[in-house]
């Protein structure tokens, strides 16, 4: 069986170097972006600014304060998801298999590629294209999983590149923080150094069962990755992926509050997946049938959001065009499609750091206790949602006003 050769790929601050190609004058300035306004929050920032202490994710006013002289831009996920695309279609052209992450990072496997043309040449040679069509700056970490070619590529970075051969994955992995390896989150990793574990090495020597008994089974995964033990595969990329839910009522209705109330929960719904998932929509899509069986459908395409804030009166607003009063209603769905992965990035340059808190807190709260443990108040009396299901595509289509 050949040795596994997986490759990270990773956009180096994606978002400044996409504005620094639009404008040459920022270049070695410190960039802030993400929401302007002092409640807003920080996408993503340019090393210059990070010296001071920024990061993502930190409020844009404490980003000011540590770093006065930084410009600070709002940004445009357009642009942003026009480049990532542009980077997707050349990795699509070169590899057979790779996975899309996020929308600035790439896994591939080149399993087996040794054979023909060897993996550290390949990868080289793709970073070059990816930098000499795009302009943009591209880090990548080779190694044998997927763990240990990530960990790699923030290693290499900025802008440069680092293999790690077969053997030499767990010293290599040794002297790093514990915070390198993936899925140690804030909580974690003080956990960890509270029990006085600060470098990957402590955790390579513990037993098993010790981390077991203090991160469960996560501790376990910890354990393996800390090892450089991962298997999991590269998952194939597929676009235009949807998600879907819609409810047959027992008894036809024009209760028009209740429609609402059950759609706005959709709609909700929807969008903590999308969260969960680490996922963006840019095209949202509502469908009634009738009592004579004749199904409409509407769909919309919007800036890429998992927002419920901007997700909600969306649907509404498409259900409204919908509804005609005079039938009674028998289905209605609500569908999100042309999927990315992102997360919720994307989403902070219009966002404030209460609203960001908030979703954190819902989510965090309906992954604990169940989808439903959280709604707003107009989606309390929708009991029920459904289930996702595939739209059909024998329904007559009306399609919105594109906005971009």
């Amino acid at each position: 069986m050949a040795e596994r050769s997986i490759m990270h790929l990773d956009l180096d601050t994606f978002f400044v170097s996409v504005e620094r190609l639009a404008d040459r004058r920022l270049a070695t300035r410190p960039i802030l972006i993400g929401g302007t306004s002092d409640r807003g929050v920080v996408a993503s920032c340019s090393y210059e600014a990070r010296r001071f202490g920024v990061h993502s994710g930190m409020p844009m006013k404490m980003a000011r304060e540590l770093c006065p002289e930084a410009i600070v831009i709002r940004g445009n996920s357009a642009t942003y998801l026009k480049y990532s695309d542009m980077v997707t279609e050349i990795i699509r052209e070169e590899v057979p298999i790779f996975e899309k992450s996020s929308v600035d990072e790439f896994y591939t496997d080149l399993t087996g590629m040794d054979r023909f043309f060897g993996c550290v040449k390949f990868a080289h040679e793709l970073r070059q294209r990816v930098i000499r069509e795009t302009g943009l700056p591209l880090s990548f970490g080779l190694s044998t999983s997927k763990t240990v070619a990530k960990v790699a590529t923030g290693e290499a970075k900025p802008n440069s590149e680092l293999h790690i051969a077969r053997g030499t994955e767990q010293p290599f992995l040794a002297p790093l923080s514990v915070r390198k390896i993936p899925m140690v989150g804030e909580k974690t990793y003080q956990t960890l150094r509270n029990l006085g574990v600060r470098v990957i090495q402590t955790i390579q020597e513990m037993p098993p069962d010790m981390m077991e008994n203090v991160l469960g089974k996560n501790g376990i995964a910890i354990w393996k990755k800390a090892r450089g033990e991962d298997n999991a595969p590269v998952m194939p990329y597929s676009e235009r992926k949807s998600i879907s839910t819609e409810r047959t009522f027992d008894r036809d209705t024009t209760d028009v509050s209740k429609l609402r109330g059950i759609l706005l929960a959709m709609a909700e719904n929807l969008a903590f997946q999308l969260r969960r998932g680490q996922k963006l929509t840019s095209c949202v899509t509502v469908r009634v049938r009738y009592s004579d069986f004749q199904t409409y459908t509407l769909q919309q395409r919007i800036p890429y959001t998992a927002a419920d804030h901007l997700l909600v009166p969306r649907v509404l607003e498409l259900f409204d065009r919908l509804y005609n009063r005079r039938l009674l209603v028998r289905l209605i769905g609500v569908r999100y499609s042309h999927l990315v992965g992102g997360g919720y990035q994307i989403n902070l340059f219009d966002d404030t750091e209460e609203r960001v808190r908030l979703y954190q807190a819902m989510d965090k709260i309906r992954i604990r206790y169940g989808d439903r443990a959280v709604v707003t108040a107009a989606g309390l009396h929708a009991r029920t949602i459904g289930r996702s299901n595939p739209f059909n595509g024998d329904a007559p289509l009306l399609l919105a006003n594109r906005r971009q």
